[in-house]
């Protein structure tokens, strides 16, 4: 197999390794896809486009505060469905960087009130490989687009 599709299929290893970190409601298997540069900026919906009115909850990469937001998330959410599908992978020529262009469908339930918290749109996962590992270094929220 030739370097830039084993790169290739490594990306996509780390998105199908994402999802089912989510699937398996796993914090620790979720913290440890990300390098400790990652600054995680998020739309306020799926349709703001514009950067300009993005927000940055998480804050920069902290394992133990990450882990914590996403535990809540876990505690208090049932997760009815995680579809997930990779549109796009693309590498740098170097094979030291790339990205994935995934479509998210996520569904949780309130488990107090049943109210829903969908996650739904395409997001673009951005890797870099840091001593022959790739991790994610950036991620854009999920934007809805025709």
């Amino acid at each position: 197999m030739n370097p830039k599709q084993i790169a290739l299929d490594e990306i996509q290893s780390l998105v199908d390794a994402e999802t089912a970190a989510w699937n398996n409601l796993d914090a620790d298997a979720l913290v440890a896809l990300f390098h400790p540069d990652m600054v995680w900026v998020w739309p306020p919906d799926a349709q703001s486009h514009d950067p300009e009115t993005w927000v940055m909850p998480m804050g920069r990469f902290d394992a133990g505060r990450w882990k914590d937001v996403w535990n809540r998330l876990f505690t208090d959410y049932i997760l009815a469905h995680n579809r997930r599908k990779t549109v796009r992978i693309e590498v740098t020529e170097q094979l030291d960087g790339g990205f994935a262009v995934v479509v998210v469908d996520t569904l949780w339930i309130n488990k107090q009130d049943q109210s829903e918290f969908h996650w739904s749109g395409r997001a673009c996962k951005i890797y870099t490989k840091v001593d022959g590992r790739w991790l994610i270094i950036n991620h854009t929220g999920l934007l809805q687009y025709p």
